[in-house]
């Protein structure tokens, strides 16, 4: 599971070196371009730079994908500058009218567009500026309940801050006029994450065929859809990867039925979680009320992940030989530990009862899965503990 330089490098630094995040940007490059191989030459890969917006990423996936997408205007100046040239999408809710005018100055090749009063908005700074303003509308498509039965996360298909009902949508195609600023490129909607190959392909399908449906009624002549991300990620196996082949297969049909017009997908979390590593040491082992506890550097003000999506991070034990204390190593054999950080609180936990062989303090933890939202969303200075190391290998 976990890659020979991490583990090697892993065993390379000292106490206070950890915890650290150590990334496989090898591994990256080779995920990444097996996706890419995976799909039709005609669908776009962007990456949803969300997920983790570190520089050596962003430059590792540059070969693969075919451009990135921002999500504020911190994220747009950010990827610009570690990215340069390439070209970005602006999406997200709640875009001020600062951002629009930043994102309007440096070029950004499309606006995914949330509501009417955006648009507006989006027009009259565009108009002002002298520009034109490559538009996505934002759709929040109704489905079956059946549809994202299987999501983790669902941001449309019912009453959402997301994106515009298909009503609202149809009246803001109004303001695409010949004098507009504004430029009418096709429809985007990310319905929502952690859905299988099968899954996505069926949405896929959906959004397309509702796309070609507007266009048509409409006389648009629409040539782009953007059917978003939200490929799976199972943490309860680690070593199970999406299935980019069928995927892929999937969309060479729905873009089949489809001719004259790009599709675009924006996976985030899919491309980057499986090159990341938490890596950090056990402090302390006890027990408790008959259960097991082992209490590590660092914690989930580090890697929030598993406290956010209520799961065990998946994680592997790397035994450290070195103990030169007078006393009795604490350990444990054959028996449930939970991992805890070293913060003040009962919901600083990264695994819960999970059996191990074997763990001592001063083995080392790797978590597994720490590529995508983990350091990026986790608050860093509570009890204002140290900071971990970062460290990208290969690439």
């Amino acid at each position: 599971m976990i890659t020979p330089s991490v583990a090697g490098h892993a065993a390379t630094l000292g106490g206070d070196e950890l915890p650290a995040y150590v990334y496989d940007l090898t591994a990256l490059a080779t995920h990444a371009r097996t996706v890419r191989e995976a799909l039709p030459p005609a669908v776009e890969l962007y990456y949803a730079a969300k997920a983790n917006p570190a520089p050596h990423v962003l430059t590792a996936l540059a070969p693969y994908v075919t451009g990135y997408e921002v999500a504020s205007g911190g994220e747009l100046e950010h990827v610009r500058d570690a990215v340069p040239g390439h070209p970005l999408a602006f999406g997200g809710p709640g875009k001020t009218e600062t951002e629009l005018r930043r994102a309007l100055k440096l070029g950004v090749a499309r606006f995914h567009v949330e509501s009417e009063h955006e648009l507006r908005l989006l027009a009259e700074l565009a108009g002002a500026a002298g520009r034109t303003a490559e538009v996505l509308l934002r759709v929040n498509l109704p489905v079956d309940g059946g549809e994202l039965g299987g999501a983790a996360l669902a941001m449309g298909g019912g009453p959402s801050p997301f994106g515009l009902n298909p009503g609202q949508l149809e009246r803001c195609l109004g303001h695409f006029t010949a004098d507009s600023p504004l430029r009418l490129r096709g429809i985007h909607a990310h319905l929502a994450s952690g859905l299988d190959a099968p899954a996505q392909v069926a949405v896929a399908g959906r959004i397309a065929a509702w796309a070609r449906e507007l266009s048509d009624r409409h006389g648009l002549a629409l040539t782009e859809v953007n059917v978003g991300g939200g490929m799976a990620v199972d943490y309860t196996r680690p070593d199970a990867r999406f299935d980019w082949a069928a995927y892929g297969e999937g969309l060479a049909d729905v873009a089949h039925r489809n001719p004259g017009r790009t599709l675009r997908i924006e996976p985030g979390r899919a491309l980057t979680v499986y090159c990341g590593w938490y890596v950090t040491e056990v402090l302390d082992l006890k027990h408790s009320g008959g259960e097991a506890f082992a209490v590590l550097r660092g914690g989930t003000h580090h890697l929030r992940t598993p406290v956010t999506k209520q799961h065990d991070q998946p994680f592997v034990v790397l035994p450290d030989d070195t103990w030169d204390r007078p006393w009795p190593r604490p350990a444990v054999t054959r028996e449930p530990v939970t991992l805890v950080g070293q913060l003040c609180t009962p919901k600083d936990v990264l695994a819960r009862r999970v059996p191990v062989d074997a763990l001592r303090v001063g083995d080392r933890i790797a978590f597994a899965l720490a590529g995508a939202y983990a350091w990026n969303i986790s608050h860093h200075d509570f009890l204002m503990h140290p900071r971990p190391g970062f460290h990208y290998l290969g690439g």
